[in-house]
């Protein structure tokens, strides 16, 4: 377990360019896309403000570590009263909404009709007819009813609609028209109304056109034989049969977050947990946010997602998980300092295209980090811990970058809430922690103390109080490596301080014929490291492996040394520190005999 301090911290808010995977749902601010376009404005000027502002003396910013805060439990038996009860709350408005299937994504709206369509249409010819019917009638008195020029063709019609209609108005009466309201029609002028545009003069002198349409007379459709009368409670209960019978009783539909069920399983508490705590404990919040994360997954398609061929060797380098934290949970290693490369740059945010692969392939990674890494068993490990290198980052004027890492947060805040235990950001610039300081008001002590902070010169101290130096990577101060013959994870590495203007001294035994193995390494170097070989005969001459040689910060990582011992002896290792500041050491050893050989 790591050791647990407290030490003064810079409170924090998360860096531009996909560093928090956590939700940030339990920090009192609003959600990224209902800030008002005025407040972001402010936020950006504020940054830039904040970079033309020298932190104190010195220059280099020491370790700066949140609060220590302790993992909350996902046993049941060791929640608090209120927080059993809002669980069994949460619990029964799932099963209520799984029994009405309301984790399924709303059906699309439907197509337009065509009928809408060629309303449109015939209001755009109306228009266009209108315009020089209008304009022919210009000039023309009051009161006198001017009629379109029709085709020689029509005239005969014309002729015929017109007898027709005397006779009908002789036959019926005259039905006045309401004022403002359209002219109406009788029988006789509904069925020989033809597709001719007519200009009326209203009794105020107003000049109108109307457009006379077709009129389609529908076909009554043959006869067929009486069908027998059943009585309205007779028929009513047929329907309900009838329903009963197409539509069986189903059981309710099993739905999975993280590959975890939502009921019935020892670990989806843990799962429930991480929504009920990214609300306070509010049920209701918490289960609008399981629900509107649930049909996210389905829409989103995260089950195929698994499965897609999104391979972009390139961008192994930027986010990676290796090894685990004193505590056992996963690392993952953000580096978006890769992004200096151009052509790097534009593979993943050239285009929409592009951003829309590289987020694809962000939520793959974390979906498949989850599901391989995370047990979600009560007991068992169900976080993170998100290391940020902040090394050559690119800042907010990189317009595709910040696009595309203001979607990803947005997503990741609203769908994957509670899987970061501790957020170390390292390589961290001095005008980061001013800024991170005037915003650290907006974020709640619990956000807060999940935060850790270093700058470049203390970025290796600051990871090593919660990952083990055979974990951390070789580029950040530790000895982990791939496809090492000699050193895995397994062998721990000794960490020692070596004072000012002092030397330490490592022995390593060997008590018969073997090869000896060692590996070390000592921060920011400026030290000199020596190796010899003394046997335990007294005749024995020293052999020196190593003769003194002092390294610099640009020397190589780290060394690893083999010997072969062909008689019992030891191995003396000599570092010595002539500077004034004090040096980490690592170092580790091993013993092959002849059969591991």
């Amino acid at each position: 377990m790591a050791e647990k301090t407290q030490v003064k911290v810079p409170e924090a808010a998360p860096a531009e360019g996909f560093v928090v995977v956590e939700a940030k749902t339990e920090e009192k601010i609003a959600p990224e896309e209902t800030k008002k376009p005025a407040e972001e404005e402010q936020i950006e000027e504020k940054e830039s403000v904040v970079q033309g502002v020298a932190i104190a003396a010195g220059g280099e910013a020491a370790i700066q570590q949140s609060v220590s805060f302790k993992e909350e439990s996902n046993l049941v038996a060791d929640l608090q009263e209120p927080e059993k009860k809002a669980l069994d709350e949460l619990k029964q408005l799932i099963h209520a909404a799984l029994a009405n299937d309301e984790f399924n994504p709303p059906p699309r709206p439907p197509p337009p009709t065509a009928p809408a369509a060629k309303s449109e249409a015939s209001k755009v010819d109306e228009s266009k007819v209108d315009e020089p019917t209008a304009a022919a009638t210009e000039g023309t008195p009051a009161g006198t009813n001017v009629e379109e020029p029709l085709p020689e063709s029509s005239k005969a019609e014309e002729q015929t609609a017109a007898a027709a209609k005397e006779e009908a108005e002789a036959e019926e009466p005259a039905i006045p028209a309401v004022p403002g309201s359209p002219k109406s029609e009788g029988p006789v002028e509904a069925l020989l109304a033809t597709e001719t545009n007519s200009v009326v003069v209203d009794e105020d002198g107003a000049k109108t056109v109307e457009a006379i349409e077709e009129t389609v007379v529908p076909v009554a459709p043959p006869a067929s034989a009486p069908e027998e009368v059943i009585p309205a409670a007779e028929a009513e209960k047929d329907k309900e049969t009838v329903a009963e019978e197409k539509t069986p009783a189903s059981p309710a539909e099993e739905v999975f977050i993280w590959g975890v069920p939502l009921l019935g399983d020892e670990k989806s508490d843990s799962a429930l947990l991480k929504f009920l705590r990214a609300r306070d404990f509010k049920v209701k919040d918490a289960f609008v946010m399981i629900k509107n994360a649930v049909i996210w997954r389905k829409m989103f398609g995260i089950e195929s997602l698994l499965e897609e061929d999104l391979a972009m060797p390139e961008l192994e380098k930027v986010v990676f998980y290796r090894g685990h934290d004193k505590e056992g949970h996963p690392v993952c290693y953000n580096v978006y300092g890769e992004f200096q490369d151009q052509e790097l740059y534009s593979k993943a945010f050239g285009d929409e295209k592009k951003r829309e692969k590289f987020l694809r392939w962000r939520i793959q990674l974390l979906e498949k980090g989850i599901r391989q890494r995370l047990g979600f068993s009560p007991a068992g490990i169900c976080s993170m811990v998100q290391v940020t290198d902040l090394k050559n980052v690119l800042g907010p004027g990189k317009r595709e970058l910040r696009q595309a890492t203001k979607k990803a947060l947005a997503l990741l805040q609203d769908n994957y809430p509670e899987f970061v235990a501790k957020q170390v950001i390292i390589n961290v610039p001095w005008w980061y922690l001013a800024y991170n300081r005037m915003m650290s008001p907006f974020f709640t002590q619990r956000s807060k103390s999940k935060f850790a902070f270093a700058g470049p010169s203390k970025s290796a101290e600051i990871l090593f109080k919660y990952i083990a130096p055979e974990q951390v990577p070789v580029q950040y101060g530790g000895l982990g490596k791939d496809n090492d013959p000699d050193f895995t994870t397994s062998n721990a590495v000794n960490e020692v301080t070596i004072k000012p203007s002092g030397n330490h001294i490592i022995v390593i035994p060997a008590t018969e014929s073997c090869l000896l193995v060692w590996e070390l390494r000592v921060l920011g170097w400026e030290v000199s490291y020596s190796a010899e070989f003394i046997p335990t005969a007294e005749e024995a001459y020293t052999v020196l492996v190593q003769k003194a040689r002092k390294f610099t910060p640009t020397d190589e990582p780290y060394i690893k040394n083999i010997f072969k011992a062909g008689e019992p002896g030891k191995i003396v290792l000599t570092i010595e520190n002539a500077t004034t500041k004090k040096k980490k050491l690592l170092y580790r050893s091993k013993t092959k005999t002849s059969s591991d050989q």
